[in-house]
């Protein structure tokens, strides 16, 4: 019986293709994420509040008839709150047909990542799970912290899919 092929594997014999991800600015940190996961990108708006929500929890809209719930990363992540500005956006996901956007700071730009230069995040405390951190992707003049936004918008801390 023959198992799998593992991804190191597949990275070293050149059959695990390039990804593309979305990046964007929370702070200082420039993070990415898997770009099949974004529907589109808006500019912010100020969403409905809910009672007892939490804090990261900014609210929802109503996007063309579909009520989706708002995620201030930055204050996910504990980075402190920001002024909203003409740069801030919000990233429309869909996270297993469930549709949530999320606040973040500026988005950049769309890059492709060959498996070589993803390295894996070190362990340490920080403020985003580790679990939540597929690696870090590495170019030449810049880190991106690279975000497995599937897992975190359904972990449980999250409080929106159950």
């Amino acid at each position: 019986m023959q198992l799998a092929e593992t991804a190191v594997q597949a990275a070293a014999r050149g059959t695990v293709k390039p990804r593309e991800y979305l990046t964007f600015r929370l702070g200082a940190e420039e993070y990415g994420i898997d770009i099949l996961k974004v529907q589109e990108i808006r500019g912010y708006e100020q969403p409905t509040r809910i009672a007892n929500a939490p804090e990261f929890i900014k609210g929802v809209v109503n996007l063309r008839g579909v009520i989706v719930p708002i995620l201030d990363l930055r204050l996910r992540f504990g980075l402190g709150s920001v002024e909203y500005n003409n740069f801030t956006v919000v990233i429309i996901l869909n996270v297993r047909n469930r549709v949530v956007g999320i606040v973040v700071d500026s988005v950049s730009d769309v890059l492709e990542l060959p498996p070589e230069s993803v390295r894996e995040a070190p362990e340490m405390s920080s403020v985003v799970d580790s679990s939540h951190i597929l690696g870090l992707g590495t170019l030449t003049d810049r880190m991106l912290i690279l975000v497995d936004i599937e897992r975190l918008i359904l972990s449980p801390d999250m409080a929106i899919i159950g």
